[in-house]
């Protein structure tokens, strides 16, 4: 019986067999229409690639890639201006300026493949490791050579069987996922508050008495157009005080998100006055509740605690509406943890095309990835 392992690279989302959502059950975000959204609303430096994997003539793996490429950036992020940052700069845009992300690079977790089970696992790895080549061979073609690839964001278990077959490539761990597990005892916001200690209860409450006058609505797809300048300053004013930054989405994203999703994308506005002054958006990923982009008026965040109260927004919606957990992704670390968020560590593999690089990429990669120092917090009573 012939059981031959090949891969078709797709460029775009309508050419994806009929039968690709069968694989991405589990995850929303190797669907189809997210594809969709990523393709039509993609940052302007970045190119998504979809691989297909057949056993013979079976579709049996699904897998996202994000080729970025940095020439298009004005900013890596402007919080840290300082020779580190300069110096990471050049080095990023002469060594690391083409970088292949088998995964995506605007998610937190395993966003990059989905097998059928049962399927040979090193073969189907194998499989795709050669239509990684095969890739990465088309980019040069167009003049577009990459420098380093990636494969991102895994647990300790699931990098394993990668590192048996990405034999020459660097494992990497940046910051943690934050994951907010939800007690399945809570029915209400009500229960997450009675669960935390008096310190992080007066957190709550002093959080809470702060967004006095503010009003916060779901807001629909013919609003989110109405505001798109607005909301694209509010996020970009977040983007560009991050640390370090690969891509900035394009101003359509979240309209583009909205049409295609529909009631799977929420998306919140926070208004002073009749005034947007920030916004927060959330994906339904079966079970699990995943955090996506924000943005706010600074002004108004540090004096309302808006970020904090977004959290809690976000986790009073998560345990009304019965979700299991919420992924609040990196950044942020210590806050995230204030409201019980605990750290689950990730796992990637680099390598680099040249070899002399490749052989010291772990000093790079320090270089490139800025390290973060937090403390991480217990907000809950003691289980007596």
């Amino acid at each position: 019986m012939n059981t031959t392992y090949s891969f078709q690279i797709y460029k775009s989302a309508s050419l994806l067999p009929l039968e690709w959502n069968s694989l991405a059950t589990k995850n929303i975000f190797l669907t189809r229409e997210y594809l969709e959204v990523l393709e039509k609303s993609s940052p302007v430096n970045m190119i998504c690639h979809f691989i297909g994997i057949f056993k013979s003539e079976k579709l049996v793996g699904i897998a996202l890639t994000q080729f970025l490429f940095t020439e298009k950036l004005e900013s890596f992020g402007e919080r840290d201006q300082c020779l580190k940052t300069s110096v990471r700069n050049f080095a990023f845009k002469k060594f690391a300026s083409h970088v292949l992300f088998i995964g995506n690079n605007m998610l937190t977790g395993q966003n990059a493949f989905s097998f059928v089970e049962n399927v040979n696992q090193s073969k189907i790895i194998k499989t795709l490791h050669k239509a990684i080549n095969e890739l990465k061979k088309e980019l040069k073609s167009i003049g577009k050579k990459v420098h380093i690839t990636s494969i991102k964001d895994f647990t300790e278990s699931e990098i394993e069987p990668l590192k048996a077959e990405f034999k020459n490539n660097f494992t990497f761990s940046t910051q943690p996922n934050m994951i907010f597990e939800i007690n399945k005892n809570w029915k209400s916001e009500q229960d997450y508050i009675d669960a935390l200690s008096k310190k992080y209860r007066d957190q709550y409450k002093r959080a809470r008495k702060k967004m006095d006058g503010i009003e916060k609505r779901k807001m629909p797809l013919a609003e989110i157009i109405k505001h798109e300048n607005v909301i694209y300053d509010l996020y970009s004013h977040v983007a560009k005080n991050a640390p370090f930054n690969t891509f900035f989405l394009a101003k359509n994203h979240f309209s583009t998100f909205k049409e295609i999703m529909k009631e799977n994308f929420l998306f919140y506005g926070y208004f002073l006055d009749g005034k947007l002054i920030g916004f927060n958006t959330l994906i339904k990923n079966g079970a699990v509740m995943d955090t996506y982009f924000l943005g706010y008026d600074e002004s108004i965040q540090r004096e309302k605690m808006l970020y904090l109260n977004m959290l809690y927004d976000m986790i009073a919606y998560s345990i009304n509406q019965g979700f299991t957990e919420i992924v609040f992704a990196r950044t942020a670390l210590e806050i995230k943890s204030s409201v019980g968020a605990k750290p689950l560590k990730m796992y990637g593999l680099i390598t680099h095309t040249n070899a002399l690089i490749n052989k010291n990429i772990g000093k790079l990669f320090d270089y490139l990835e800025p390290k973060t120092d937090w403390k991480e917090r217990n907000p809950y009573k003691e289980i007596s």
